[in-house]
Protein backbone atom coordinates (compact mmCIF):
# COMPACT_ATOMS: atom_id res chain seq x y z
CA UNK A 1 0.00 0.00 0.00
CA UNK A 2 1.79 3.14 -1.40
CA UNK A 3 2.99 5.64 1.39
CA UNK A 4 0.89 8.84 1.70
CA UNK A 5 3.17 12.23 1.38
CA UNK A 6 3.38 14.41 4.84
CA UNK A 7 1.49 17.47 4.45
CA UNK A 8 3.07 20.30 3.86
CA UNK A 9 2.55 23.27 6.11
CA UNK A 10 0.27 26.00 5.06
CA UNK A 11 2.16 29.10 4.25
CA UNK A 12 2.37 32.19 6.90
CA UNK A 13 -0.54 35.05 6.26
CA UNK A 14 1.12 38.09 4.69
CA UNK A 15 0.19 40.44 7.06
CA UNK A 16 -2.01 42.84 5.68
CA UNK A 17 -0.59 47.07 5.27
CA UNK A 18 -0.70 48.75 8.98
CA UNK A 19 -1.53 45.87 10.69
CA UNK A 20 0.41 45.13 14.13
CA UNK A 21 3.47 43.07 13.58
CA UNK A 22 3.27 39.36 15.15
CA UNK A 23 5.66 38.63 18.43
CA UNK A 24 8.86 38.18 17.33
CA UNK A 25 9.11 39.62 14.13
CA UNK A 26 11.31 43.00 13.85
CA UNK A 27 9.07 45.85 13.21
CA UNK A 28 9.69 48.33 10.22
CA UNK A 29 11.67 51.51 10.62
CA UNK A 30 9.21 54.27 11.29
CA UNK A 31 9.32 56.77 7.99
CA UNK A 32 9.61 59.77 10.30
CA UNK A 33 13.06 58.27 12.06
CA UNK A 34 14.43 57.69 8.47
CA UNK A 35 13.29 61.43 7.52
CA UNK A 36 15.65 62.71 10.96
CA UNK A 37 18.48 60.75 10.40
CA UNK A 38 18.51 61.66 6.68
CA UNK A 39 18.05 65.29 7.36
CA UNK A 40 20.52 65.11 10.33
CA UNK A 41 23.19 63.50 7.86
CA UNK A 42 22.32 66.19 5.54
CA UNK A 43 23.14 69.46 7.58
CA UNK A 44 26.15 68.11 9.40
CA UNK A 45 27.72 67.23 5.48
CA UNK A 46 26.62 70.33 4.91
CA UNK A 47 28.15 72.15 7.60
CA UNK A 48 31.21 70.64 7.16
CA UNK A 49 31.54 71.39 3.03
CA UNK A 50 30.54 74.73 3.55
CA UNK A 51 33.08 75.47 6.42
CA UNK A 52 36.08 73.91 4.33
CA UNK A 53 35.35 74.89 0.57
CA UNK A 54 32.86 77.88 0.73
CA UNK A 55 30.02 78.27 -0.10
CA UNK A 56 30.65 78.82 -4.24
CA UNK A 57 32.70 75.76 -4.31
CA UNK A 58 30.56 73.24 -1.83
CA UNK A 59 28.12 71.47 -4.24
CA UNK A 60 24.65 69.61 -3.48
CA UNK A 61 26.32 66.23 -5.40
CA UNK A 62 29.93 66.86 -2.90
CA UNK A 63 26.99 67.21 0.09
CA UNK A 64 25.01 64.23 -0.54
CA UNK A 65 28.29 61.75 -1.28
CA UNK A 66 29.78 62.93 2.02
CA UNK A 67 25.87 62.14 3.77
CA UNK A 68 25.77 59.16 1.37
CA UNK A 69 22.58 60.01 0.04
CA UNK A 70 20.84 60.66 -3.35
CA UNK A 71 21.34 64.63 -4.68
CA UNK A 72 17.80 64.12 -5.56
CA UNK A 73 17.33 63.76 -1.77
CA UNK A 74 18.59 67.04 -0.30
CA UNK A 75 16.93 69.30 -2.63
CA UNK A 76 13.46 66.99 -1.53
CA UNK A 77 14.17 67.72 2.07
CA UNK A 78 16.09 71.51 1.33
CA UNK A 79 15.09 72.80 -2.65
CA UNK A 80 18.56 74.45 -3.21
CA UNK A 81 21.76 75.49 -1.82
CA UNK A 82 20.77 78.60 -0.41
CA UNK A 83 17.78 77.18 1.77
CA UNK A 84 20.29 74.06 2.64
CA UNK A 85 22.72 77.26 3.67
CA UNK A 86 20.24 78.91 5.69
CA UNK A 87 19.53 75.65 7.34
CA UNK A 88 23.02 74.42 8.10
CA UNK A 89 23.58 77.52 9.72
CA UNK A 90 20.84 78.32 11.89
CA UNK A 91 22.81 79.66 15.30
CA UNK A 92 21.45 80.26 18.45
CA UNK A 93 24.48 82.15 20.18
CA UNK A 94 22.31 81.56 23.80
CA UNK A 95 23.97 84.63 24.70
CA UNK A 96 23.07 85.64 28.35
CA UNK A 97 19.66 87.06 29.70
CA UNK A 98 20.30 91.17 29.19
CA UNK A 99 18.35 91.39 32.59
CA UNK A 100 20.33 89.09 34.70
CA UNK A 101 23.86 91.03 33.00
CA UNK A 102 25.20 92.93 35.87
CA UNK A 103 26.25 96.22 34.08
CA UNK A 104 29.54 96.58 34.98
CA UNK A 105 30.72 93.21 34.04
CA UNK A 106 28.33 92.83 30.83
CA UNK A 107 31.91 92.94 29.03
CA UNK A 108 33.45 90.08 31.02
CA UNK A 109 30.31 88.45 30.61
CA UNK A 110 30.00 88.35 26.87
CA UNK A 111 33.89 88.08 26.17
CA UNK A 112 33.89 84.74 28.52
CA UNK A 113 30.79 83.55 26.72
CA UNK A 114 32.32 83.80 23.26
CA UNK A 115 35.49 82.15 23.84
CA UNK A 116 33.48 79.06 25.40
CA UNK A 117 31.40 79.38 22.14
CA UNK A 118 33.84 79.57 19.63
CA UNK A 119 35.81 77.00 20.70
CA UNK A 120 32.80 74.30 21.20
CA UNK A 121 30.69 75.36 18.09
CA UNK A 122 32.05 74.65 14.62
CA UNK A 123 28.75 75.70 13.15
CA UNK A 124 30.27 79.54 14.27
CA UNK A 125 33.29 78.75 12.31
CA UNK A 126 31.40 77.67 9.69
CA UNK A 127 29.44 80.88 9.09
CA UNK A 128 32.51 83.21 9.51
CA UNK A 129 34.63 81.53 6.70
CA UNK A 130 31.47 81.45 4.12
CA UNK A 131 30.81 84.97 5.40
CA UNK A 132 33.67 87.04 4.84
CA UNK A 133 33.67 85.38 0.84
CA UNK A 134 29.94 85.69 -0.03
CA UNK A 135 27.04 87.47 0.28
CA UNK A 136 24.55 84.90 1.32
CA UNK A 137 27.33 83.75 4.08
CA UNK A 138 27.66 87.64 4.92
CA UNK A 139 23.98 87.99 4.98
CA UNK A 140 22.87 85.17 7.36
CA UNK A 141 25.99 86.37 10.10
CA UNK A 142 24.71 89.79 10.35
CA UNK A 143 21.41 88.56 11.17
CA UNK A 144 22.61 85.86 13.56
CA UNK A 145 24.14 89.29 15.09
CA UNK A 146 21.79 91.83 14.65
CA UNK A 147 18.77 89.30 16.27
CA UNK A 148 20.84 88.46 19.08
CA UNK A 149 23.34 90.70 19.99
CA UNK A 150 21.09 94.21 19.42
CA UNK A 151 18.96 93.16 22.63
CA UNK A 152 21.38 93.40 25.13
CA UNK A 153 23.17 96.64 23.75
CA UNK A 154 19.79 97.86 24.05
CA UNK A 155 19.25 96.85 27.54
CA UNK A 156 22.79 98.22 28.43
CA UNK A 157 23.15 101.70 26.03
CA UNK A 158 23.21 104.62 28.19
CA UNK A 159 21.38 105.61 24.45
CA UNK A 160 18.82 104.34 22.92
CA UNK A 161 19.49 105.78 19.34
CA UNK A 162 23.28 104.46 19.65
CA UNK A 163 22.07 100.73 20.61
CA UNK A 164 22.96 99.58 16.35
CA UNK A 165 26.48 101.44 16.45
CA UNK A 166 27.54 99.63 19.78
CA UNK A 167 25.93 96.24 18.97
CA UNK A 168 27.85 96.94 15.63
CA UNK A 169 31.57 97.94 17.59
CA UNK A 170 31.17 94.52 20.32
CA UNK A 171 30.68 92.70 17.18
CA UNK A 172 33.67 94.09 15.02
CA UNK A 173 35.64 92.85 18.64
CA UNK A 174 33.81 89.68 18.99
CA UNK A 175 34.02 88.72 14.98
CA UNK A 176 37.34 89.73 15.17
CA UNK A 177 38.86 87.43 17.33
CA UNK A 178 37.28 84.43 16.23
CA UNK A 179 38.66 85.54 12.38
CA UNK A 180 41.90 85.67 14.01
CA UNK A 181 42.13 83.08 16.11
CA UNK A 182 39.79 80.10 14.94
CA UNK A 183 39.80 81.22 11.25
CA UNK A 184 42.84 82.99 10.26
CA UNK A 185 44.54 81.08 13.09
CA UNK A 186 47.07 83.83 13.37
CA UNK A 187 50.10 82.19 15.83
CA UNK A 188 49.83 85.35 17.94
CA UNK A 189 46.48 85.03 18.64
CA UNK A 190 46.27 81.47 19.03
CA UNK A 191 48.83 81.66 21.89
CA UNK A 192 46.88 84.10 23.76
CA UNK A 193 45.55 82.66 26.66
CA UNK A 194 42.09 82.47 27.82
CA UNK A 195 42.37 84.94 30.36
CA UNK A 196 44.83 87.52 28.31
CA UNK A 197 42.15 87.67 25.90
CA UNK A 198 39.46 88.27 28.49
CA UNK A 199 41.96 90.98 30.03
CA UNK A 200 42.37 92.65 26.78
CA UNK A 201 38.97 92.52 25.11
CA UNK A 202 36.52 92.50 28.31
CA UNK A 203 37.08 96.53 28.74
CA UNK A 204 36.71 97.30 25.18
CA UNK A 205 33.32 95.01 25.04
CA UNK A 206 32.31 96.73 28.14
CA UNK A 207 33.03 100.24 26.84
CA UNK A 208 31.44 99.83 24.12
CA UNK A 209 28.23 98.54 25.90
CA UNK A 210 28.10 101.56 28.69
CA UNK A 211 30.12 104.16 28.23
CA UNK A 212 29.25 107.67 27.59
CA UNK A 213 29.45 108.93 23.88
CA UNK A 214 32.99 110.42 22.89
Amino acid sequence: MPSQASPRPAPSPTPAPGATPTPGSAPAPAPARRSDATRAAILTAARTRFATDGYERATIRAIAKDARIDPSMVMRYYGNKESLFAAAVSVDLRLPDPSALHRDEAGQALVSHFLALWEENGELTAILRVGVTNTAGAERLQRVFREQLLPVARALCPDPEQVPARAALCASQLLGLALTRYVLRIPAAVALAREEVLAWLAPTVQRYLTAPSP
